[in-house]
C-alpha cells in the first residue's frame, strides 16, 4: 500500500516537469524560426560635443546589454571639439559589437569630426547626396596657425587619421589629406577611392550592405549579421536632447539676444522676472557656446548695441543710437563664430535668414519704442507746466519697488513711479508708503507707519 501510493506520489511530481520538457522542446523550433537579429539605431546630428560623446559611449554599451546584433549610428554633423571626437573614435573602435556608421539623410554630411567618427565604423556608409571632408587648421580669429603650432596640430590629427585607417583597412593617403589639404569628396568619390564602403539610401539597403561582411570587434573576426534585422531607435533621453540643442549656433545666437533684451527691459523697468529670464538665457547660450567657435569681438558688438539702445532712452540723439545699435547687432550676430580653430572643429555661421528677421524685429521694436518717447516729449512740450499736474491724487497708498536712497521707485494705483521720500531717508523695497507731493514727474513719498 504504502509503496503504491509514493509510486503515485512520484509520478505526480514528475508529471508537470516531463510536461514541461515537452513543451519547451515542441515551442524551441519555432522560437528558433522567429530569433531574428537586432540592430540598435542611434541618431546623431548636431555639433560634436561632450552631450554627442557621452550618449553615443553609453548608446553602444547598452545595445550590447540588450543583447543586439549591432549598431548604426546615423550621422549628420558639421564637426565639433577634437577632445570629443576622439572619444567617440575610440568608444568605436574598442565597441564589444560591429558598428555601422552611415551619413544621411541624403543632403547630410559628415564634416571634419564626422570624417574621423565615419571611418573609424566596422562599416562604413554614405546616403547619396551626402558628402564628407574636414576643414584646414586655422586660428580661433581666422588666420593661419603659427607654423609650430601648426605643425603640432596636423600632426596630432593625422596621427589619430593614420591609426584609424590601420585599424579599419581604408585608404590612408586620402584620410590623412582631409586634415593636410582640406580635402573634400561626394558619396561616389569616397566609394571610388576606397574611403567607404558603400552607398545606401535606406536604412534597410544599409543593413544589406553590411551583412556577411566579416570585422574584427574586440580583437576577434565577426560575421556582421543583420539580413532581416529588426531595428530598434536609442535617442537622447530628455535631459541629452535639450543640453545637445544648445550647441546648436542658431539656438545660442537666440537665447543670447533674448538674454541681452531681458536684462535691458529689466533696467527700464525693473520687475525682476525678465533680469531673471534674461540671466538665463545667457547661461544658456554659455553652455551652448562651450562647444562653438565663439568669436568674442562679435559678442561684444551684440551687446554694444543693447547699451545703445538703453542709452536711447535717456540721450536725446534723435534716433541716431537706434540705428547704430541696429547696426552693431547685425554685424555682431554675423561674427558671432570664427573659422574653425582645429581640423576637427565645425565650420558654421548663424543663419542669415535668422538675423534678418531678429534685426526686423529689433528695429520695429525700437521704432515703436521711439515713437511713444517722441509724443510723450512733444506733449511735454505743447502743454508746459501743466504737463507736470498731479497725476497721483495726495493720499494714495503704495509699496517700494526698489531702494529709495533718497531716490528710486514705488509701485502706486497700478504703474510704477519714480519717486523720492519727503525726508531724504532710505527706504527699503516692501515699504509701504504714502503720496505726500509730487515734483515734477516725481513722486514726492513718507513711510506709513505702522498703528503704535
Amino acid at each position: 500500500m504504502f509503496r503504491r501510493i509514493d509510486h503515485i506520489a512520484r509520478s505526480l511530481f514528475l508529471l508537470p516537469l516531463a510536461l514541461g520538457t515537452v513543451f519547451m522542446l515542441a515551442g524551441s523550433p519555432a522560437r528558433a524560426a522567429d530569433d531574428a537579429p537586432r540592430v540598435a539605431v542611434l541618431p546623431t546630428t548636431g555639433v560634436v560635443d561632450a552631450i554627442m560623446a557621452g550618449y553615443l559611449q553609453d548608446g553602444i554599451a547598452k545595445a550590447h546589454r540588450d543583447g543586439a546584433d549591432a549598431v548604426v549610428i546615423t550621422l549628420h554633423t558639421p564637426g565639433g571639439a577634437l577632445d570629443q571626437t576622439r572619444r567617440i573614435v575610440m568608444s568605436i573602435l574598442d565597441a564589444p559589437l560591429p558598428v555601422i556608421v552611415w551619413v544621411s539623410p541624403p543632403g547630410a554630411h559628415a564634416a571634419s569630426a564626422g570624417t574621423f567618427i565615419t571611418l573609424a565604423g566596422n562599416v562604413a556608409l554614405m546616403a547619396p547626396g551626402t558628402n564628407i571632408g574636414a576643414a584646414s587648421p586655422v586660428a580661433g580669429g581666422g588666420e593661419d596657425i603659427p607654423e609650430t603650432m601648426e605643425k603640432k596640430v596636423i600632426e596630432d590629427t593625422t596621427a589619430l587619421m593614420r591609426s584609424i585607417t590601420t585599424a579599419r583597412g581604408r585608404n590612408a593617403e586620402w584620410a590623412e589629406s582631409t586634415v593636410t589639404d582640406a580635402e573634400a569628396a561626394t558619396a561616389e568619390e569616397a566609394l571610388d577611392i576606397g574611403a567607404i564602403d558603400g552607398i545606401a539610401s535606406t536604412l534597410d539597403q544599409a543593413l544589406e550592405l553590411a551583412d556577411g561582411r566579416v570585422v574584427t570587434v574586440a580583437g576577434e573576426d565577426v560575421t556582421i549579421d543583420t539580413a532581416g534585422a529588426e531595428t530598434y531607435e536609442l535617442a537622447m533621453n530628455p535631459l541629452q536632447s535639450f543640453l545637445h540643442l544648445l550647441s546648436d549656433p542658431n539656438i545660442a545666437f537666440i537665447l543670447i539676444t533674448i538674454g541681452f533684451y531681458g536684462l535691458l527691459y529689466e533696467v527700464i523697468s525693473p520687475n525682476y522676472v525678465t533680469g531673471i529670464v534674461g540671466a538665463i538665457a545667457i547661461v544658456l547660450a554659455f553652455i551652448g557656446f562651450g562647444s562653438l567657435p565663439l568669436n568674442v569681438a562679435g559678442l561684444l558688438l551684440i551687446a554694444l548695441g543693447v547699451v545703445m539702445f538703453l542709452l536711447e532712452f535717456h540721450v536725446v540723439s534723435h534716433g541716431l543710437l537706434t540705428v547704430a545699435g541696429i547696426v552693431c547687432f547685425a554685424l555682431g550676430a554675423s561674427a558671432l563664430y570664427t573659422e574653425p580653430g582645429s581640423p576637427t572643429a565645425p565650420d558654421i555661421a548663424v543663419d542669415p535668414r535668422l538675423i534678418f528677421v531678429l534685426t526686423g524685429l529689433t528695429a520695429a521694436y525700437m521704432a515703436f519704442v521711439l515713437f511713444i518717447v517722441v509724443r510723450w516729449r512733444r506733449r511735454q512740450q505743447l502743454a508746459g507746466p501743466a504737463a507736470t499736474a498731479l497725476v497721483l491724487a495726495d493720499g494714495a497708498t503704495g509699496s517700494v519697488r526698489s531702494m529709495l536712497a533718497p531716490m528710486g521707485v514705488v509701485y502706486a494705483a497700478g504703474e510704477e513711479w519714480t519717486a523720492r521720500s519727503s525726508d531724504e531717508r532710505p527706504l527699503s523695497p516692501g515699504t509701504p508708503v504714502r503720496v505726500v507731493g509730487q515734483d515734477g514727474l516725481t513722486l514726492i513719498v513718507e513711510p506709513i507707519e505702522a498703528p503704535g
